[in-house]
C-alpha cells in the first residue's frame, strides 16, 4: 500500500517550496491545528505554512506511516529548517483526495 497522495503531496510541495500546490493539497474547509493553534480554511492552510513550514524553509522526510482508521493516517516525519526539528508524528484525515484534518501535537500517534 502506498502513501495516500495528498499525504505525499504534503512532503514533496513543501520540500520543493511550492506553496500553490501545497494549499492545493487541503479541501477548502481543511482543518489546521499544531500544537493547540487552529488554521482554517486555505486561508488558515497559507498561514501556517508561511509562519512554520515553507516559510521556515522545512524539509521533510517521511520516517514510517500507519493507517489508522478508514481515511486516517499518523505519519512520522523527520523535520529540519529554520524552524522545528526533530522527528514527530502528524495525524491526517483525508477526504477523498485531499486533506481535511491535520493535527500536529503530543497527543498523535
Amino acid at each position: 500500500m502506498d502513501l495516500p497522495a495528498s499525504i505525499q503531496a504534503f512532503i514533496d510541495t513543501t520540500n520543493r517550496a511550492d506553496t500553490e500546490a501545497f494549499v492545493a493539497a487541503f479541501t477548502t474547509d481543511a482543518t489546521l491545528e499544531d500544537w493547540g493553534r487552529n488554521f482554517t480554511a486555505h486561508d488558515g492552510i497559507r498561514t501556517w505554512n508561511r509562519t512554520d513550514n515553507i516559510g521556515k524553509n522545512t524539509r521533510l522526510e517521511l520516517v514510517d506511516w500507519r493507517q489508522t482508521a478508514a481515511d486516517t493516517y499518523i505519519v512520522e516525519l523527520q523535520v529540519s529548517g529554520d524552524g522545528y526539528n526533530g522527528t514527530g508524528p502528524m495525524e491526517f484525515s483525508l477526504a477523498g483526495d485531499r486533506i481535511v484534518r491535520l493535527t500536529i501535537s503530543d497527543s498523535v500517534g
